[in-house]
C-alpha cells in the first residue's frame, strides 16, 4: 500500500529554492532563519523532534538525492558520528561559528567593521559572492548577516552532502546542530514532567 503524501513530504524542494535563490541574491539567506528557529520553537512547546522528522527540506533532500537517486553509496554511518561527543562538539562548534557570524554582524552595523560580500565554505575558504547584493540596498549589517547566514547554511549543505554519498543519506542528521539541540530541550521538557 503506497503511503499517503502530504503537504510536508514535498518541502526538499524549499532546501533547493533556498540555496538558489540566495545564489543570485543574498538577501534571501534571511529566509533561512525559518529552518533555524521553527525547529527549536516545535521542540519547546511541542516537546517533539516534528520538525526533524517531517518539515526538515534538508533531510528529504538528502533522502530524494542518496536514496530516490541513488547518489549515496548507503554504508553503514560510523559510530563516532552519532556519538555524544561528537554531536555535542559539533554543537558548539557550530554556535561559535553563528556566535562568531553575529559579532561580525554587529561591527558592521556599529560601523567598525566594514561589509565583506563573500561567502565563505567550511569558514575558512572565501569564495567571492559579489554579483548577489547591490550596495546600498539594504543596511550593511543586513547584508552582512546574509553572507554570514548563508555561508553557514550552504557549508552545512556541503557537509551533509559528503556524508550522504559517503554512507547512507541522512547521516547528517545524526550529527546536526539543529537536530542536537531540538533533542537536548525534548529531553530536559521530558526530565520536567518526570
Amino acid at each position: 500500500m503506497k503511503k499517503k503524501k502530504h503537504w510536508y513530504d514535498y518541502l526538499w524542494i524549499w532546501a533547493i529554492l533556498y540555496f538558489a535563490l540566495g545564489f543570485f541574491n543574498i538577501l534571501f539567506a534571511w529566509f533561512g532563519m525559518i529552518d533555524f528557529l521553527l525547529p527549536l520553537g516545535i521542540a519547546i512547546f511541542g516537546e517533539n523532534k516534528f520538525f526533524c522528522n517531517h518539515l526538515c527540506g534538508r533531510g528529504q533532500l538528502f533522502s530524494k538525492l542518496g536514496g530516490d537517486l541513488k547518489c549515496s553509496r548507503n554504508k553503514p554511518t560510523p559510530r563516532w558520528m552519532s556519538s555524544k561527543w561528537f554531536r555535542y562538539g559539533f554543537l558548539i562548534f557550530f554556535l561559535t561559528m553563528f556566535g562568531n557570524m553575529v559579532f561580525q554582524t554587529y561591527l558592521v552595523g556599529a560601523g567598525s567593521s566594514s561589509l565583506r560580500e563573500a561567502i565563505k565554505l567550511f569558514w575558512t575558504f572565501r569564495v567571492p559572492w559579489g554579483w548577489t547584493y547591490t550596495a546600498g540596498t539594504v543596511a550593511d549589517w543586513v547584508a552582512q548577516f546574509s553572507f554570514g547566514f548563508y555561508s553557514l547554511m550552504l557549508t552545512s549543505l556541503l557537509l551533509g552532502l559528503i556524508v550522504m554519498v559517503l554512507y547512507k543519506p541522512r547521516t547528517w542528521c545524526t550529527f546536526c546542530p539543529m537536530g542536537t539541540m531540538t533533542q537536548g530541550i525534548c529531553k530536559l521538557k521530558n526530565n520536567e514532567k518526570k
